[in-house]
Formats: structure tokens, C-alpha cells, sequence
């Protein structure tokens, strides 16, 4: 019998596709990033709201 393990050589498939899929996952992970911070520095250059702070219908409950 040959008890042997043999280690996954450096150019194994399994590895690779492993690799693919981290590359995969950290370029949507970037893309992401990017997405949210583009959209947090359209929010910064508009206009403060003109609304009221906090909820009107909850001030109406506590009020009675």
C-alpha cells in the first residue's frame, strides 16, 4: 500500500479556481466601494433637507 499524501502541486486546477474566485469577489468588493463612496459624495454636494428632525407622526403620539 502506498500511504503517501502527495501535496497539490503549484499549478493545480483546484487552487486556480479557488484564486479566480478571490479575484472574482475583491474586484465586486471594489466595485462596490466605489459605487457607495460616489454615491455618499452626490449626497455631500446637495443641498442640506428642508425637512424637520425626526419623525412628525411620532411627535403627534407623544404630544396627546
Amino acid at each position: 500500500m502506498n500511504d503517501k499524501i502527495i501535496p497539490p502541486k503549484k499549478g493545480d486546477p483546484a487552487k486556480k479556481g479557488s484564486t479566480d474566485r478571490k479575484d472574482r469577489l475583491a474586484e465586486q468588493l471594489r466595485a462596490n466601494l466605489m459605487k457607495r463612496k460616489a454615491q455618499a459624495r452626490s449626497r455631500r454636494a446637495g443641498e442640506a433637507d428642508e425637512r424637520p428632525e425626526g419623525l412628525a407622526a411620532a411627535e403627534k403620539m407623544h404630544k396627546d
